[in-house]
């Protein structure tokens, strides 16, 4: 049972816990979507970023429809996974690890890839903190 009743606002436990700020959720939502529908990042790097991050950040609700590939072979993935692991457990960046990033990816890229990492982190700590579990029935 999460911490806080669900609204009537949004459609899954998520956005009905984030829906008791109609405007925040709508706003949410919609960033959501623009980073979501981005072209930018296949649909696998997206989905590896949000399974390693449940994992380090704590949320039940996210960690329940996976774990991590401990297979993943595509360089791209591997790079931005191990990004996204070091940034969830508050570690710095270091140049040697930046530089990975910039032999793998563009500006553009890593702008979007940090974004991401940080829009699922935001996401998953809210879900954490208001104990959200994969049981949760709206």
């Amino acid at each position: 049972m999460a911490r806080i009743t669900f609204s009537q606002e949004g459609l899954t436990p998520f956005e009905q816990l984030l829906g008791h700020n109609k405007e925040i959720l709508e706003k949410w939502s919609s960033l959501e979507e623009c980073i979501f529908n981005s072209n930018t990042f296949t649909s696998e790097l997206k989905e590896q970023l949000r399974r390693t991050l449940a994992f380090n950040n704590g949320c039940q609700y996210c960690m329940a429809k996976g774990k991590p590939s401990n297979q993943i072979a595509d360089s791209r993935i591997l790079i931005a996974t191990k990004t996204a692991d070091i940034i969830s457990k508050n570690n710095i960046i270091d140049d040697k690890h930046f530089n990975l990033l910039k032999n793998e990816f563009s500006d553009k890229e890593i702008s979007e890839l940090l974004a991401l990492i940080c829009f699922i982190t935001a996401s998953q700590k809210f879900g954490a903190l208001l104990d959200l579990q994969p049981s949760c029935p709206i």
